[in-house]
């Protein structure tokens, strides 16, 4: 298992990375991300099962 932190300038970024990952492993999803008060860009975080790859 791995946890990713994304932290990105948008929630479309960060969305497509996160999609990228789940395109390869097992992936728990977010819809949604996270903003810092005061900090720029977003936050979005994701467990990977790098066990698991996904069939072709």
């Amino acid at each position: 298992m791995v946890v990713v932190d994304v932290a990105a300038a948008d929630d479309a970024t960060a969305l497509a990375f996160q999609q990228l990952l789940a395109d390869r492993w097992a992936t728990s999803t977010e819809e949604r991300t996270t903003h810092d008060v005061g900090q720029p860009g977003v936050r979005l975080r994701c467990y990977l099962d790098v066990r698991q790859p996904l069939d072709s």
